[in-house]
């Protein structure tokens, strides 16, 4: 039972702290997640950031994709343990998410399986002579089979992942473009799209934080999601 307000997450991916409250600020009550990466954390005060966030009664996702060897990882997972911290990522081989399951306490631990800036011709490159739905259906049941509470899988893969896993695992679907897409991502749907394939929740970053007037375009992806779940 998912709060349908909940299943929008905002992707913070801005330069600075300052940057990021201020679209806090202009989302107003209109967005209660948010999604906090790298170029946060570069830019120091990450931590500030995740404290004012739980402070405004923010639910809060830290997307660092874990990825060292194990006993690094699993410090890090016990670090972000009982601060407030509802998701962290983890990618990697099974021994590095065994790590991250077997150091979460009161957060919720999501495996990458594809990144949705990849299509198959990018995993070719990178030595993954494989189909992308079938790379992503691996390491899901593994993930599951490990312990991992979900999945961040593009909305593409999201059928399948629930026609396989049934609800085993949450599906947390970044690459949303509710618009033509003309960026780095290549594997994206809309949000009707991403939810109608069965994810729990979708991530949002450019086509809100870029667009002319932020609140409205997070309201109108509220309200999409509101009716698809109203039923």
């Amino acid at each position: 039972m998912i709060p349908s307000q909940d299943r929008l997450i905002v992707a913070l991916d801005l330069s600075s702290p300052l940057a990021a409250r201020e679209l806090v600020e202009r989302l107003d009550e209109s967005i209660t997640f948010y999604k906090l990466g790298l170029e946060l954390f570069m830019a120091g005060g990450y931590f500030e950031l995740v404290d004012w966030l739980l402070k405004k009664n923010k639910k809060v996702f830290v997307d660092l994709k874990f990825f060292d060897v194990p006993a690094t990882v699993s410090s890090a997972v016990r670090q972000l343990n009982n601060r407030g911290i509802s998701f962290v990522t983890v990618h990697g081989n099974d021994s590095i998410v065994q790590a991250a399951v077997n150091a979460k306490d009161d957060i919720k631990l999501l495996a990458v399986t594809v990144l949705t800036s990849l299509d198959r011709g990018d995993l070719k490159d990178l030595g993954f002579d494989c189909d992308v739905e079938e790379l992503v259906l691996s390491r899901a049941r593994r993930a599951a089979q490990i312990g991992c509470d979900g999945v961040i899988a593009s909305g593409l893969e999201a059928a399948r992942l629930r026609q396989e896993l049934g609800s085993k695992l949450l599906i947390v679907s970044p690459g949303i473009r509710p618009v033509d897409n003309d960026d780095d991502q290549k594997r994206v749907v809309t949000p009707t799209q991403a939810f109608e394939n069965g994810a729990d929740y979708i991530v949002v970053g450019r086509p809100i934080r870029d667009a002319a007037d932020p609140k409205q375009a997070a309201e109108k992806i509220q309200k999409q999601i509101a009716t698809l779940f109203s039923h």
